[in-house]
């Protein structure tokens, strides 16, 4: 303690700073450390998941894992999480394309999914040259998990529906992957 001299010696005063730097000392420990708090790599959890709502990041999916009560959170969980908020930016920059939509269920899902999509570009000299692509505008987003479920359905559901062109009407589907023998 830091005190000046006519305090050094008054137990009053010394027992009076020792309580405050117990209650003052998170908030400096915090201070002390705040350029981790905003790298997810090293945040907390649960401030990673906050920071991710900042940002727009894709974290409903690991809401559940992460508020859950029963148990401690999964490590790839909390992994998935942190790539999710330190791939926001990225990602806003790129949304509505079909690499933008690529790489958000890549990293939801952890799998490369199926994109096929009725639009085309074309360059041609000649004006009024044909139109490529298709005339009604479609979108369809296939996964395919090892072992799927009705929730996975409807995570991609919801993550397709925010990442896609908004114009863009859409279909997604998730299957069961092949099963490939080893030997």
């Amino acid at each position: 303690m830091m005190l000046p001299a006519v305090f050094a010696d008054d137990d009053l005063a010394q027992r009076f700073v020792a309580g405050l730097d117990e209650v003052l000392a998170p908030f400096h420990n915090v201070l002390d450390c705040l350029d981790t708090y905003f790298t997810p790599s090293l945040a907390p959890a649960d401030f990673t998941r906050w920071v991710g709502g900042w940002v727009g990041a894709e974290t409903e999916s690991y809401d559940t894992a992460l508020t859950s009560s029963e148990a401690v959170p999964d490590p790839e969980t909390i992994a998935a999480l942190r790539a999710a908020v330190a791939a926001a930016v990225r990602l806003h920059r790129i949304r509505g394309t079909r690499l933008g939509l690529a790489e958000a269920v890549r990293l939801v899902f952890g799998v490369e999914p199926e994109i096929t999509e009725s639009g085309a570009a074309t360059w041609d000299a000649r004006p009024l040259g044909p139109v490529p692509g298709e005339h009604r505008p479609a979108l369809h987003v296939t996964v395919r998990l090892k072992n799927p479920s009705p929730a996975d359905a409807h995570r991609l559901e919801r993550l397709v529906a925010a990442a896609r062109p908004a114009h863009m009407p859409y279909a997604v589907q998730v299957t069961a992957a092949e099963r490939t023998s080893d030997r």
